[in-house]
């Protein structure tokens, strides 16, 4: 095939190979992109099966201490399958509510779980919000703040677009004591291993009584009030409790993939002989506590 030569010297040919390798650069920088997500928190059914049905039953809770009123505007950060986005439209249906992910693959799922136009769902980053000054009237974050690389410029980013007067709450698990979930996976975990114990995410930061509500005061956040949400996690058998962990997600998760079969066998074990004991397969209930936090924009 023969191209004509545009005016400087640039055929066709010329202009076609270059939008293709830019093209091609595009999709790549895309590309990259998605796989640079956090990969202990990917793919929404997944994450749904670990920990996102209990965000669902903590979602309420958290609602209600941030005090969110019918027709709010209201920022969910780091909305993930949309657990917290849902249960702020079910206590105040005429609110505008935008829920931010860095995850698209997470984002999609929320899209899909929650369709119309009440909730939007978009990429972004907690530590670099693309809203303006004073844009909501509460702004919340569920189970993610203590996961963000730099949490002081994520809740600046919060408190900036949070009108005066308008609340910024936040809940994250007590993994110390209160998520006996994971407690009793990294005990077992650590038993086995010792080395595990450096990957217990009992050393999370703002996991800890007290730290959420000083990290609100550091930030010279108004009426700052602090509470435990304590709830029951509920497993209709021992694989319904263990299978979840063999789907990377979080750090335990993530720890379980780094196993051989055999140490993953053995630490499956010990995780049934301390939930079961030595009897059949029964459903199995854990307690759950989260430390929460609430503030007002001054």
């Amino acid at each position: 095939m023969h191209f004509r030569r545009a005016s400087g010297g640039v055929t066709f040919g010329d202009m076609l190979q270059t939008f293709t390798v830019t093209t091609l650069i595009a999709v790549a920088i895309l590309a990259a992109a998605d796989a640079a997500q956090d990969p202990m928190f990917s793919g929404g059914d997944r994450y749904e099966r670990f920990m996102g049905r209990w965000s669902r039953e903590l979602a309420p809770a958290l609602v209600k201490l941030a005090d969110v009123r019918d027709g709010d505007a209201v920022l969910d950060v780091g909305s993930g399958t949309g657990a917290l986005s849902a249960a702020v439209a079910a206590a105040a249906p005429s609110s505008r509510i935008v829920g931010i992910d860095p995850a698209a693959s997470y984002v999609a799922f929320a899209r899909q779980r929650h369709p119309g136009d009440r909730i939007r769902f978009e990429v972004g980053d907690a530590q670099h919000l693309r809203f303006g000054d004073a844009t909501f009237d509460r702004t919340l974050s569920l189970l993610v703040l203590n996961f963000i690389p730099d949490r002081t410029r994520a809740l600046n980013e919060m408190i900036r677009v949070t009108r005066p007067g308008g609340v910024v709450a936040s809940a994250v698990w007590d993994y110390g004591q209160g998520m006996e979930m994971l407690r009793v996976f990294w005990d077992e975990a650590a038993a086995l291993d010792p080395a595990a114990s450096a990957r217990d995410e009992r050393h999370m930061p703002l996991s800890r009584d007290g730290e959420l509500e000083a990290f609100w005061r550091a930030h010279r956040l108004r009426d700052v009030s602090a509470r435990a949400l304590s709830m029951r996690t509920r497993f209709s058998s021992f694989d319904d409790y263990w299978s979840p962990f063999l789907e990377k997600q979080g750090p335990a998760g993530d720890y379980v993939e780094d196993l051989r079969p055999g140490q993953r066998e053995q630490l499956r074990l010990r995780l049934r002989k301390r939930l079961l004991g030595d009897g059949p397969d029964r459903p199995i209930v854990l307690d759950a506590r989260a430390w929460a936090v609430r503030g007002t924009v001054p």
